[in-house]
């Protein structure tokens, strides 16, 4: 489990050359013409952690399996594609499968909105207890969009946040801004960004910039180069790496590990998940079955020189049902069949 990122927004403005630069291939056709993108590209890259290249020395894995970062490069948006123009529902389609998003679709979810009052208010007055509380939701998100504000700023309770997400709405998805600008404005952005950034700001997202030039020239050279060439334009880290991080943050993801002779892999949950739910995304036996947790900090396992050594120094702990699985955690699940 990683996430998936939908790179949105106007024609030309450089998405399929960010997607290919971004993913290291020519997958996704890059032209200066309205739909050159029309069915969505999808790439997968690894998530770069030095964690686990320390666990795979130690454990001796035989194999390193990074969790897993999916970008999907959607077509250009049109002025009306809420109402069916340009690509129109495939397009919105295609958002809706997408976890972080960059546009403005307020207009597709008021009008889904509106359809579904008449029916929810007919329910509730039958005394139906799910559709009221859905109305009510509906209602204040109709407020917001009324007033041109996204849905995902509609404020909620935590025993909500499952109908919220049944409504399906565009809006709801969190935001992350990523500002394509030149390769001399790549390590501290220019006027353009700036304004971005603090309209992201304001809205409770997060803003990216990148040179979509550099990560391009980066993608064709080895690890080794990498660094060099990095260095040379003053910039630290390479920009897919800045984008993963903001995209962790935003979504509030944490990463958590297995570590063994066969193989040494991250895994990617929710910040707050228990030791059942996270034992899930492995397998959902796992899960099911889940009877304890095996759970080692990385700084200990490190440290300890690996399982044997943490168990020896009674760091090795064994966790129930309820445990919050914390960042870094190296965990092996007990689990009946």
């Amino acid at each position: 489990m990683g996430f998936k990122c939908g790179i949105v927004g106007l024609p030309n403005v450089g998405k399929s050359t960010l997607f290919n630069a971004l993913t290291e291939t020519a997958a996704a056709q890059a032209a200066n013409y309205p739909f050159c993108t029309i069915e969505p590209n999808v790439g997968e890259v690894a998530v770069p952690d030095p964690r686990l290249e320390k666990l795979a020395d130690i454990a001796k894995s035989a194999q390193i399996i990074p969790t897993k970062l999916t970008f999907v490069d959607i077509a250009g948006l049109v002025r009306g594609a809420s109402k069916g123009e340009g690509l129109g529902n495939q397009f919105l389609a295609t958002i809706r499968e997408v976890d972080a998003i960059e546009t403005e679709l307020m207009l597709a979810d008021l009008e889904s909105l509106e359809k579904r009052v008449d029916n929810l208010t007919k329910k509730a007055k039958g005394n139906d207890k799910e559709a009221r509380e859905q109305l009510d939701l509906v209602n204040r998100a109709l407020v917001l969009l009324r007033e041109g504000k996204p849905a995902r700023v509609l404020e909620r309770k935590a025993e909500e946040e499952r109908a919220f997400a049944m409504l399906g709405l565009l809006t709801s998805k969190p935001v992350l801004y990523v500002c394509n600008v030149e390769e001399a404005s790549a390590a501290r952005g220019n006027s353009f960004s700036e304004v971005v950034a603090d309209r992201a700001s304001k809205e409770g997202a997060v803003a990216v910039t990148i040179s979509a030039r550099i990560e391009s020239e980066i993608a064709t050279l080895s690890r080794e180069e990498r660094t060099e060439f990095l260095e040379t334009l003053g910039l630290e880290e390479a920009g897919l790496d800045r984008l993963i991080r903001a995209g962790y943050r935003l979504l509030d993801l944490i990463t958590y590990f297995t570590a063994g002779p066969k193989e040494a892999r991250a895994w990617t949950i929710h910040r707050g998940t228990k030791a059942p739910a996270a034992a899930g995304v492995i397998h959902t036996d796992f899960e099911k079955g889940f009877i304890r947790a095996e759970t080692i900090a990385y700084a200990d396992y490190v440290a300890l020189g690996g399982e044997a050594g943490a168990r020896d120094a009674g760091k090795l702990r064994l966790e129930g049902k309820e445990y919050v699985v914390a960042d870094g955690d190296v965990m092996h699940f007990r689990f009946n069949t």
